[in-house]
């Protein structure tokens, strides 16, 4: 879990940090099915789950040399870049970020693959949104959001 402090010295000289954590999960979301994307992120709104949408693999990336994410979640098939190797450059980029994999119609040997290259899990689709954001929870470090 990563959090902002702010530094400050009180009368005395003692040194005081104050959290800024706005207590929510940062999620980086890479998915190229808009559709579905929209949907999911306004469900983990509701949630405490602050999501940042990405429809490609070379957004995503883009978005990560900006921010940083408690979190992802990745879509192992994408028109523009295979999930595998944006996961490849998401770890050297941030190599802490837990990246949660998702895989649809039986391709659980890639997504299996995916561990083997730093994943934290995988889920397949669809999957239960309750499941996915225990997983989110979990990665983020935090049980209880």
């Amino acid at each position: 879990m990563k959090s902002r402090c702010v530094a400050a010295t009180d009368s005395q000289g003692c040194l005081a940090m104050e959290s800024t954590e706005s207590g929510k999960i940062k999620l980086l979301l890479v998915d190229d099915e808009a559709g579905y994307v929209s949907v999911l992120a306004k469900r983990m709104a509701k949630r405490n789950i602050e999501v940042t949408a990405a429809l490609s693999g070379t957004e995503a990336i883009q978005i990560l040399r900006r921010e940083t994410f408690d979190a992802a979640v990745l879509d192992l098939k994408m028109e523009d870049m295979d999930g595998i190797e944006v996961l490849k450059v998401f770890k050297k980029m941030d190599p802490e970020m837990p990246v949660i994999m998702l895989t649809g119609h039986g391709s659980e040997t890639a997504a299996r693959e995916g561990i083997e290259f730093g994943a934290h899990d995988y889920l397949t689709k669809p999957c239960d949104l309750e499941e996915l954001i225990d997983k989110i929870k979990l990665a983020a470090g935090r049980t209880s959001v």
